[in-house]
């Protein structure tokens, strides 16, 4: 099992009076299945919908209410929850609770802990997921607090559109577990060794169009340049991740571009790779696209038709005239998917494309390669380097490219 920004990590987590209580105690266990270590503080309304034996029992660890102020430790319980804290996470926060974490109030467990925060550097974050109705939220108390919190630094992660309580369908609903896990791995992995770095990725395939309905493309799913994009992110930098078609979802963090054929790939790669320190090349572009696309679907009783291909831009050929003129991205990392001659072939690549390294892999191999969650690849680099892998998943194979490209960034850096 890979290490992320979760595992370990202390998140107290806040729970107040919201019907929402429920997506709190799944979010949760999700979170101590990522391996962090969760204690929750219910407020007094929170426990009239759900007990704190619920969040026990999911997390393997204390679940806190206002009762513990009353305890032998209770004059330093809030400063110690905070002070070990790596974040406060809120959610879900009612207009209530965000009221009175804007103006300062500490009459709860809860909000003392939250002020024992302390705000600015080195003080451990604040995040906030609220839950509320429509108009609750839009109005303009709600509104001023949530810029007072912002404005201190408090992460806000939704409300989203959605059905809520009053039967309404509007803007109010507590945002989903599964993301709101994505943005606190986002948060703790801010101060990552690649925190001051933009690194673009690219991936999937790319579909080139014969008609309206048809295409030329192949069977790369995306996965690996998904799991790129989010091993960089744990690093800590910035990601921009450009995709084929793909059924897959983005992680939390990257700015994402969609993309559809070899021409649109190339053309925000190359934009967003002009100040760019990496490029992580993973996608699968097509070689070749039909000299002609029809304009109508091509009809069985015309006969078989004969098809004309034209090549596709060379992307990464590109990039490397780029850094010639802009010295960026200063570190190239591509991919090799072969059947056969596999070292050889990717010797060749690295060369003549001018990359820092390259990760070969067989794709006759059927538990490596493309559309399943395995990859088993050799990384090749400039100076001569070789380094085999073994059967990995590819957020591992991913999480060890990702270590070369901090060495390599920071060797460019002189670090």
């Amino acid at each position: 099992m890979i290490t992320t920004p979760l595992s370990q990590a202390k998140i107290l987590l806040g729970v107040t009076g919201s019907i929402a209580v429920y997506k709190a105690a799944d979010l949760a266990s999700k979170l101590a299945q990522s391996g962090a270590k969760v204690n929750a503080i219910l407020t007094k309304a929170a426990t009239e919908f759900i007990s704190p034996l619920t969040f026990q029992s999911v997390t393997g660890q204390p679940a806190y209410t206002d009762s513990d102020l009353w305890g032998a430790q209770a004059h330093v319980l809030h400063v110690g929850l905070a002070h070990e804290a790596d974040l406060l996470l809120v959610a879900p926060a009612t207009a209530h609770t965000m009221a009175k974490l804007a103006l300062g109030s500490a009459d709860d467990l809860l909000s003392l802990t939250a002020l024992a925060l302390g705000t600015g550097e080195g003080s451990s974050p604040l995040m906030i997921a609220p839950a509320m109705d429509a108009g609750m939220f839009s109005h303009a108390a709600t509104q001023e607090n949530l810029r007072i919190l912002v404005e201190r630094g408090a992460v806000i992660i939704g409300p989203e559109e959605g059905h809520l309580a009053s039967g309404l369908v509007a803007k109010g609903r507590m945002t989903e577990p599964t993301e709101i896990i994505g943005h606190v791995r986002c948060q703790l992995a801010r101060n990552g060794p690649l925190r001051d770095q933009q690194v673009v990725v690219t991936a999937g395939a790319t579909q080139e169009p014969l008609d309206p309905v048809r295409f030329l493309s192949n069977r790369a799913s995306g996965r690996q340049g998904f799991a790129l994009a989010q091993a960089a992110l744990d690093a800590g930098a910035r990601v921009t991740l450009i995709s084929g078609p793909t059924h897959l979802s983005p992680p939390i963090g990257a700015k994402f571009i969609r993309v559809r054929t070899a021409e649109e790939m190339r053309s925000a790669t190359l934009d967003a790779c002009q100040e760019a320190n990496a490029l992580l090349m993973a996608a699968a572009v097509a070689d070749f696209r039909p000299s002609q696309q029809s304009d109508q679907k091509i009809k069985k009783i015309a006969g078989v038709p004969t098809m004309e291909l034209t090549a596709n831009p060379d992307i990464l050929s590109e990039v490397k005239d780029q850094h010639a003129e802009t010295a960026h991205p200063e570190v190239v990392i591509g991919f090799a998917a072969e059947s056969q001659d596999l070292l050889a072939n990717a010797q060749n690549k690295l060369k003549s494309k001018g990359l820092d390294m390259i990760a070969a892999n067989n794709i006759s191999a059927v538990d490596a390669g493309f559309a399943v969650d395995t990859n088993r690849v050799t990384l090749l680099h400039a100076d001569g380097q070789q380094e085999e892998l073994p059967l990995m998943s590819k957020a591992e194979v991913s999480a060890e490219i990702i270590q070369r490209l901090i060495r390599m960034l920071g060797e460019e850096h002189g670090s």
